[in-house]
């Protein structure tokens, strides 16, 4: 069953990616009117220099193993971007990958490095996206609820965005941010196809998000990227931030979130921080 499931979200993540060109983006010539848009199978098999029932084999989820060399051909014919080239070489090999049990254990440097942060909000992301520790910074900037362990187990990063209005717009940038973010989660999910929870979110986020529900279907896949973000919060006013995610080298299920403050958002976080001490 697992195994099906693989294999049709590679077919899947194929047929989408070929929908989306057209000949002449590729360099082919178009001879007649064609029923559906986007690229036959055959075209893309002559431009990958494989066999069409071959190709029709992938986009059908049938059981075969294709090479680097011709995951990679497949790629370029495709125009596929690196991360979807990433994601196509993960899809292809998610039967050979077994389910783990997820490493939460987050060493004691970490935890005092996220709490040292503060006034620039910071969080540990688990594999799924659950949120394991943040600072008082991200609970003002995001909404957050106060950390505690009891806290941990059912917060997840991913529901709180599509679900808490009062992030509002300027948090999320509007649709194309959540369009982001939701493409950065599949391409998180198919290093752990497998895991029983990824699944259970992915079902759960369905059926409480109408945009998530438009959007996981189309398999856009997107990597995290350092950018700079800006947010009004009408306690606080303007913030700007550089946003920055890492990955520690040997808890590579955990992510490591660090929105960097400038001197002035900083300066009025902090004023905010040592306020509610009082």
């Amino acid at each position: 069953m697992e195994q099906t499931s693989s294999r049709r979200s590679l077919g899947e993540f194929l047929r989408i990616r070929r929908e989306r060109l057209t000949p002449e983006e590729v360099g082919l010539i178009s001879y007649g009117r064609r029923r559906t848009a986007g690229l036959r199978r055959e075209e893309v098999a002559q431009l990958a220099h494989i066999g069409t029932s071959w190709y029709t084999s992938l986009e059908q989820g049938r059981s075969v193993n294709p090479s680097e060399d011709v995951l990679n051909h497949i790629a370029k014919a495709l125009r596929l971007t690196e991360d979807e080239r990433r994601h196509l070489h993960l899809l292809a090999r998610s039967d050979q990958q077994e389910p783990e049990e997820e490493d939460r254990d987050i060493a004691v440097g970490l935890k005092r490095m996220i709490q040292a942060m503060d006034p620039h909000p910071a969080f540990v992301l688990g594999r799924c996206w659950d949120l394991l520790l943040w600072n008082k910074a991200a609970e003002l900037v995001f909404h957050i609820p106060s950390f505690s362990e009891d806290t941990m187990p059912n917060f997840n990063w991913m529901r709180h965005l599509l679900t808490n209005d009062t992030l509002g717009p300027d948090v999320m940038d509007g649709a194309s941010r959540t369009r982001v973010l939701i493409a950065q989660f599949r391409a998180d999910y198919a290093r752990f196809p497998n895991d029983a929870r990824f699944k259970a979110l992915i079902e759960e986020f369905m059926q409480i998000s109408p945009l998530f529900r438009e959007l996981w279907p189309m398999h856009d896949v997107e990597t995290a990227t350092d950018h700079r973000k800006q947010k009004y919060d009408p306690r606080i006013g303007e913030m700007a931030f550089e946003h920055l995610t890492l990955q520690p080298p040997t808890h590579p299920d955990l992510k490591v979130v660090l929105f960097t403050a400038s001197a002035d958002t900083a300066a009025r976080l902090q004023r905010l921080l040592n306020a509610s001490k009082c």
